[in-house]
């Protein structure tokens, strides 16, 4: 009879483990992106996203109808996208450039994508650089998405929308 106590006891704190894993490894997503798909509140033509506790803005999206993770960047000119996304999306290089980046200068290929999205604001064939140095699964959603947009910030929100869509 105590070694059925002692296997319901380890049952027990197995249980409590599992729980606070799957709590905390949602928060810990959360933290880093407030915007998943569902949350994205978007009217019409406009997104709203919410910087996360770095000060950043990430949401989910997709690059020719597939989805990814974005990180909005006003300082890099175009969208870059790593290496090991850039083979999963199925995308070409195309001629090799010279970047810099925030470790310093690095070779960079170009492509062109047929589809970029975020919420309901989908554009279409958006220049972009495959950065093989460039490690993790998430994109860099530079100037050639975003300078199609207008875009503004109030307080930690950040609203995106295509012109002329009010």
């Amino acid at each position: 009879m105590k070694r059925f106590g002692l296997i319901q006891l380890a049952l027990g704190w197995l249980l409590l483990a599992g729980l606070l894993y799957l709590f905390f490894s949602g928060w810990l997503e959360r933290q880093f992106n407030p915007n998943p798909a569902v949350a994205l509140s978007a009217a019409g033509e406009e997104v709203r996203l919410l910087r996360n506790r770095a000060g950043h803005y990430v949401a989910e999206g997709r690059i020719n109808g597939e989805p990814v993770v974005f990180m909005l960047d006003t300082g890099a000119t175009q969208v870059a996208i790593p290496e090991a996304m850039a083979r999963r999306l199925g995308l070409e290089r195309g001629a090799a450039v010279q970047v810099s980046t925030a470790n310093g200068l690095a070779v960079g290929y170009r492509t062109r994508l047929d589809r970029v999205g975020l919420g309901p604001i989908e554009l279409a064939d958006v220049p972009a650089i495959l950065t093989p140095g460039m490690t993790g699964e998430v994109a860099l959603l530079g100037m050639s998405f975003l300078k199609r947009l207008e875009f503004s910030q109030r307080g930690d929100e950040l609203i995106l929308r295509l012109p002329g869509a009010h």
